[in-house]
């Protein structure tokens, strides 16, 4: 896709519970040099994310969750970035997601409600069984610019 293509900073995620695996894409985002960054929670768990650099050999800890990360160094603001990777539990065509539920990437990307063409493109990826037939949105919630399964990408 375009969107990864022209990326410089993409931040991808750590897959748990079933989440679409990115691996692959971040092994080769790295051999392309882009700058890649995980998600790191910090103390306040009601704080946006930030995202931290990783390399191929950043040794990773797992946060309160359990969900691996970086260390918090060099943390980036989600407005630097310029492709997110969004982890889903469910979606609809017109890319509305369904998380798990803690609200952490809508409070990362709040502004994106009020200036949707800004950066980051955030990019949901998604197994074909995980679309729903509509999803309810709530006035915090943000839309992803695009998901992609392996049958189609969706676009609002």
């Amino acid at each position: 896709m375009d969107c990864f293509l022209v990326a410089s900073r993409v931040a991808f995620y750590q897959a748990v519970d079933g989440e679409l695996d990115p691996q692959p894409l971040l092994d080769h985002a790295l051999a392309l040099g882009k700058t890649c960054c995980l998600p790191v929670m910090t103390e306040d768990s009601t704080a946006p994310l930030k995202f931290a650099p990783i390399a191929a050999d950043t040794t990773l800890q797992p946060n309160a969750f359990g969900i691996l990360e970086p260390p918090a160094v060099d943390l980036m603001a989600a407005a630097t970035l310029d492709l997110v990777l969004v982890p889903l539990v469910g979606f609809d065509s017109g890319c509305v997601r369904l998380g798990m539920g803690k609200g952490f990437y809508d409070r990362a990307f709040h502004f994106k409600l009020t200036q949707p063409d800004q950066p980051p493109f955030l990019l949901g990826l998604a197994h074909d069984c995980q679309r729903v037939e509509r999803l309810t949105s709530q006035a915090w919630d943000v839309g992803l610019d695009a998901v992609v399964s392996g049958e189609k990408t969706y676009r609002p």
